[in-house]
């Protein structure tokens, strides 16, 4: 009882903030929070929307397989977040955009436009989705089903609740929840790791020393060009992960469109940017704990990395006040991510496909319509219960940024023409060409792609684009 009276109260914070930062309701609040958030609350808050329940349950297990090595990937978003600092932040804020996609229309030409924004709409879709099912499922499956909680039940109420604290304000009420969520989460963080150092009978230096010292702490591989964890693969990648799914994702970047100007932003982008190293390393360090914990416990490790940390801090092994903490913890992580998406995708829709960004009553409609599908996504996902078909889903959420690379670089950094009606189709066929290379490269030789195949479905993209504007180029020049 103490944990779902815990979550109600939660909940019951999350609709108060919501009431006390409504004040004016329009469309533009909704979408831009009338560009007034502090740089500094939004940079807090961005922290917690970046790092989504599934991270909070999938880092700490990496240290299983790939030991620190993740942490090469996060020293790259280190740049990457200032590639979007200061490349794609003056480009927006100089054109006074609501969504992002909507710079693509004259430059490019609208089909371009409308497949950017369609790319967006459909593998955040699935990519929220996706994620909110798996942080749903560990929280049913270790705390609400021993209250008899049936788990349709769980995933309605929760984005009936999401949908509640969204609906007046969006964007402007986010900022602040997103606050208070990351706030929680990182406080769950902190004490898990505390309990468990305490569990071993360590003094905090004692753990950090013993952490250092563990063959688990390795970070840097430069010995394995054809491994997927070699430095170089995983720092540039970092890079461009951060470049596409924060500056080209509408949901990472409405909240940083809300700040009052350029400069603020950039010192938001940076701020969080830097944040999410020692972040991270919390997340790992407390995996390489937990791996200590169940050698001295004599407990089997999980085949599974994503089961490590629930396996410890959802069953009572480390205590009650470790699973109230885990439950606020991912549930907190769980609602910044699916919040925003919730958000983002009813401003895309209204703006970029339906194209009326005034209605007012349009975009409560489409707020009601993304909250049911997104209902109706998760419930498939339940429906499928196929871990294989969640790890294709995200692999196909993966393949769908490329294209938004190769537009935006385009877009960005050349002035070439383009046949605006062909767009659609090499936007398709990039990552279909992606996925052949990836399996071919599977099936006859030993070298494994990574994230680098991101850089190569926006590469295709990009020259995708290229050669389609040569017609226009001999057609003006004849």
């Amino acid at each position: 009882m103490t944990i779902l009276l815990t979550i109600f109260g939660y909940f019951f914070l999350l609709l108060v903030i919501s009431r006390l930062t409504s004040g004016k309701t329009d469309n533009d609040t909704f979408y831009r929070g009338n560009r007034q958030s502090p740089w500094y609350m939004v940079a807090f808050g961005m922290i917690g929307a970046s790092i989504s329940g599934v991270t909070f349950v999938s880092v700490p297990g990496m240290v299983m397989g790939i030991d620190m090595t993740y942490m090469q990937t996060c020293l790259g978003f280190i740049l990457g977040y200032a590639a979007v600092a200061f490349v794609l932040l003056p480009v927006f804020y100089r054109h006074n955009l609501t969504t992002i996609y909507s710079y693509l229309q004259p430059r490019l030409g609208t089909r371009s436009y409308t497949t950017g924004a369609s790319f967006f709409i459909l593998s955040k879709m699935t990519g929220a989705a996706a994620r909110f099912y798996v942080v749903c499922i560990i929280l049913q499956r270790f705390v609400l089903d021993n209250y008899g909680v049936p788990f349709p039940l769980t995933i309605v109420l929760m984005v009936v609740l999401i949908w509640l604290y969204t609906r007046r304000s969006g964007i402007k009420t986010l900022v602040w929840t997103d606050t208070l969520q990351t706030l929680c989460m990182f406080a769950a963080l902190v004490f898990i790791i505390l309990q468990v150092v305490g569990a071993l009978g360590w003094t905090p230096m004692e753990a950090v020393r013993q952490v250092a010292a563990d063959s688990h702490s390795r970070i840097f591989v430069f010995d394995d060009p054809m491994s997927r964890q070699y430095f170089w693969k995983q720092f540039l990648s970092g890079i461009f992960i951060v470049v596409v799914m924060t500056g080209l994702d509408q949901d990472m970047m409405q909240k940083n469109l809300t700040c009052k100007s350029l400069r603020e932003a950039q010192k938001d982008m940076c701020s969080y940017g830097f944040a999410f190293v020692p972040a991270n390393l919390l997340f790992l360090a407390l995996g390489v704990l937990l791996v200590h914990y169940a050698g001295i416990q004599g407990v089997a490790l999980p085949e599974a990395g994503d089961d490590l940390l629930p396996m410890f801090a959802a069953t009572g092994q480390l205590g009650q006040t470790v699973v109230v903490l885990f439950t606020i913890g991912i549930v907190a992580a769980a609602f910044s991510s699916a919040d925003s998406a919730l958000t983002a995708l009813t401003t895309s829709c209204c703006v970029d496909i339906v194209k009326r960004p005034d209605d007012e009553r349009l975009r409560r409609k489409v707020h009601i319509l993304m909250a049911v599908l997104f209902v109706a996504f998760v419930m498939f996902f339940r429906w499928v219960d196929s871990p294989s078909v969640i790890d294709a889903i995200y692999t196909m959420c993966s393949y769908t940024y490329g294209p938004l690379l190769g537009l935006f670089a385009f877009s960005l950094f050349t002035k070439r023409p383009v046949a605006d009606r062909i767009v659609p189709f090499i936007a398709v066929a990039s990552p279909l060409i992606c996925f052949a290379a990836d399996v071919l490269t599977k099936t006859y030789t030993n070298y494994r792609f990574g994230y680098e195949l991101l850089m190569l479905n926006g590469a295709l993209t990009f020259m995708g684009l290229y050669c389609s504007g040569i017609k226009k180029i001999k057609s003006a020049n004849s």
